[in-house]
């Protein structure tokens, strides 16, 4: 069962504690520590999964719970998977639509748009659709298809001219508008009949949606939040009293833990993604070398064609790019190797956090959650496609009571 009414702060005070509880094993970063603080607590953990292989880390990737991993590891793992337990949200059959609905929408994107489009049932039929975000309008097309209105909200003119174009050509009455929904106008364009959705908008958009909807009094809306991190703050900004009264205090760092699995990515992408990962983690101990400091130095995201680079013009053209001693020579061998053995380790060692990405995400979707019940909406919070499809598959349903 999806969470509803008194379950949904129940839920999330049980998540409040636990996460602040074990935040000492959640937030520091493998990638950019060489030794992690719980580690001296946990000695035997650590070095256990110190010892683990890329291969064995990447099995585990998606499933952590079902490591057979010293203390304390086990009993955290049964914790978090009992606050992470979500039903599916009842889902409604959609009328059989015409081939040409999903041209220009990529397989994976349309089964998404179909799971999140058969959740959508209110007790009163919508009449005004505004899809936000939109992108080219495939969402709101589906939900137009019987004659429903639709508006359509994109920032990008070049997605506005070619949604505008597809609705045109399946003679839908819709209204494709440019706007930037974080600026002041976008009130505007948000009416009190309208019912909005949101299939995976980022951050700050998804909240804006949240407090704009509630204030103009829309009936019914339907999110599925992406990317909790895209925010303009630097720390994250409660959304309802409990959370606001939580002494968890989450950077904008913080807030990128659920997004770190990966399970869609193709073969040649996690290769390039490993050895990006692998060279990186060698680089950090040159440059540690290089600065006469033990701290991480942040270095900016790359082309994928600096993979092609010898791996010692690979570290010295960074080095040169970070403004750095040019490196003597070296083993560059010996040193890439060590990149490796440092990712292992690391995809072993965030075994551990990932423990904690789906405890987070519920975390920041029930303050949604609560923050709408708080404005007088009815609430449901529950899954709209599997796991696999997206990861991002929780959906935020309310409607005015």
């Amino acid at each position: 069962m999806p969470l509803t009414g008194s379950d949904l702060l129940t839920r999330f005070q049980a998540l409040d504690d636990f996460l602040v509880a074990h935040q000492a094993l959640w937030r520091p970063k493998p990638f950019t520590s060489l030794s992690l603080p719980w580690e001296l607590d946990h000695p035997e953990l650590a070095q256990w999964l110190r010892a683990r292989s890329l291969e064995q880390a990447e099995a585990s990737h998606n499933q952590p719970h079902l490591l057979d991993a010293p203390a304390p590891f086990p009993q955290l793992a049964r914790t978090a998977l009992q606050l992470s337990e979500l039903g599916e949200l009842p889902g409604i059959t959609l009328a059989s639509l015409p081939a040409r609905y999903s041209v220009d929408v990529p397989g994976r994107k349309w089964q998404q748009i179909e799971a999140f489009a058969s959740r959508l049932h209110f007790r009163q039929p919508p009449s005004h659709w505004l899809d936000w975000c939109a992108g080219k309008g495939h969402l709101g097309r589906l939900l137009a298809h019987d004659g429903s209105a639709l508006t359509c909200l994109e920032y990008d003119p070049q997605l506005v001219a070619a949604g505008q174009q597809l609705s045109a050509r399946l003679q839908l009455p819709a209204l494709h508008q440019q706007q930037d929904v974080l600026a002041a106008d976008a009130a505007n364009k948000l009416l009190s009949e309208h019912s909005p959705v949101a299939l995976h908008a980022c951050g700050d958009l998804h909240v804006r949606l949240l407090q704009l909807a509630s204030a103009k009094g829309c009936k019914q809306l339907a999110v599925a939040p992406c990317c909790y991190n895209r925010i303009q703050a630097a720390h994250y900004q409660p959304l309802s009293s409990p959370a606001q009264n939580s002494t968890l205090q989450l950077s904008r760092d913080d807030l990128g833990l659920p997004l770190s699995e990966t399970v869609t990515a193709g073969q040649r992408v996690r290769r390039q993604r490993d050895q990006s990962m692998a060279w990186r983690l060698a680089f950090d101990l040159l440059q540690r070398q290089l600065r006469g400091s033990d701290q991480y130095l942040p270095t900016p995201s790359l082309p994928v064609s600096w993979l092609a680079k010898d791996f010692a013009d690979y570290c010295r053209d960074l080095a040169a790019l970070k403004e750095l001693p040019l490196p003597a020579p070296r083993d560059w061998q010996h040193l890439e190797a060590q990149g490796w053995q440092r990712l292992a380790q690391v995809r072993n060692l965030e075994l551990l956090r990932n423990l904690f990405r789906r405890p987070l995400e519920l975390w920041l979707l029930l303050d949604r959650a609560l923050y709408l019940e708080a404005q007088g909406y009815s609430v449901q919070l529950g899954s709209f496609c599997s796991y696999q499809l997206s990861p991002r598959n929780l959906l935020l349903l309310a409607e005015r009571t």
